[in-house]
C-alpha cells in the first residue's frame, strides 16, 4: 500500500545492495575507476576499505558486474577462515574437484593447477574478498603466497580486498609488511556530500519509480545528512521509516518532522556524535500528533 501511494514499483531504500540502484557519487566512481585501472594494470593486490555502511557490498558487486570479457571471478562474501578453509573455498569457486576433508598440504597444488588451466584458456582469475578485516593472519599470508604463482607474463590471481579500516591496522603490524609492500593500489570510500544525499535520495526514489514528484526536499535532504553523516546504510534506514510517516499520515512528501521521528527511533542515528548538537532543539519541538508512531 505504501508503495501505491507514492506511486513506486518497489521500496526505495532497501539495505540489500541492488546495482539497479547505483548511484554515482563522487567516491564511488573514483573507487570503481581505480579498480578497473588496477586489475588492467595487472597487479596481485588491490584494497578498498570505508567505514560500515559506506557501501563496500555494494561496490563489489558493481566491480564483479562489471569486469570485461577475459576475467573469471570468485567471490567469497564472508572470508573469516583460517588458511585450509580459504584454500577450499577457492579452489570451490573455481569449479575444482576435491573433497572436503582433502589434506592441506594437497590443495595448494590443485589450486595452482587450476589457476594455470584457467590461464591457458585465456582468463585472469580475481578473487574478491568482503569483510577481509576477519581474515586471520594466517589467512592473508596464504593468499599472498597464491599471488607469487605467476606465468612468464602475468599473475594468476588478482586479490581485491574490501574491509572496514581495522583491515589498515591489520596490515600496519609488523609481521604483515610483505603484505601490505604487494597493495599497489587503494582507496578508502568517504561518505555523501550534503549536495550528494538530495541527488541520493531522488535517484533511488526515480529508480524505484517515482516519476518526477518531489518526496524529500532540499530542508529534508539536509537533516536527512546530518542525522546519518551521508553514510548510505544509516540515510537508507532513516528515509525509509520517514516514508512509512508520511504514508500514514496520508502526505505525499516527506516532512522534517517525520525524519526527526524517524530517527528518534534509530538507535544507530541517536548515537551518532553529530546527533549531540540537535538533541537540545529536538527537545523543545513537540512531534506533531499525525506522525507518533503507534498512530503509523
Amino acid at each position: 500500500m505504501m508503495l501505491q501511494h507514492f506511486g513506486l514499483r518497489e521500496a526505495p531504500f532497501g539495505l540489500t545492495p541492488d546495482t539497479s540502484f547505483t548511484f554515482a557519487s563522487r567516491s564511488h566512481r573514483e573507487a570503481h575507476d581505480t579498480l578497473m585501472v588496477a586489475l588492467q594494470g595487472g597487479d596481485g593486490f588491490i584494497k578498498i576499505t570505508g567505514e560500515v555502511g559506506t557501501g563496500k557490498t555494494f561496490l563489489c558487486r558493481r566491480f564483479l558486474g562489471s569486469l570485461p570479457e577475459g576475467y573469471l571471478a570468485l567471490f567469497l562474501p564472508n572470508p573469516c577462515v583460517h588458511r585450509r578453509g580459504l584454500l577450499i573455498s577457492l579452489c570451490l569457486e573455481l569449479g575444482l574437484d576435491i573433497e572436503l576433508n582433502t589434506p592441506q598440504a594437497q590443495l595448494l597444488p590443485v589450486l595452482t593447477e587450476g589457476l594455470l588451466a584457467k590461464a591457458k584458456e585465456g582468463l585472469t582469475v580475481v578473487a574478491c574478498l568482503d569483510e577481509a578485516q576477519a581474515m586471520p593472519d594466517e589467512a592473508l599470508e596464504a593468499l599472498r603466497l597464491l599471488t607469487n604463482i605467476e606465468t612468464e607474463k602475468s599473475r594468476l590471481l588478482r586479490v581485491v580486498m574490501f574491509g572496514q579500516p581495522e583491515l589498515d591496522t591489520k596490515l600496519a603490524q609488523p609481521h604483515m609488511r610483505q603484505l601490505a609492500q604487494r597493495i599497489s593500489f587503494h582507496y578508502e570510500l568517504t561518505a555523501l556530500t550534503r549536495e550528494e544525499t538530495l541527488a541520493y535520495l531522488n535517484h533511488r526514489m526515480a529508480a524505484a519509480g517515482n516519476t518526477g514528484a518531489t518526496v524529500f526536499g532540499a530542508q529534508e535532504a539536509k537533516l536527512l545528512h546530518t542525522i546519518s553523516g551521508g553514510t548510505p546504510r544509516l540515510l537508507n534506514v532513516v528515509a525509509h521509516k520517514s516514508l512509512l510517516l508520511a504514508y500514514g499520515c496520508g502526505e505525499t512528501r516527506v516532512s522534517v518532522a517525520h525524519i526527526r521521528a524517524a530517527a528518534d527511533d534509530t538507535p544507530a542515528a541517536l548515537s551518532r556524535g553529530l546527533m549531540a548538537g540537535l538533541a537540545s532543539q529536538w527537545s523543545r519541538i513537540t512531534t506533531p500528533r499525525a506522525v507518533r508512531w503507534s498512530e503509523t
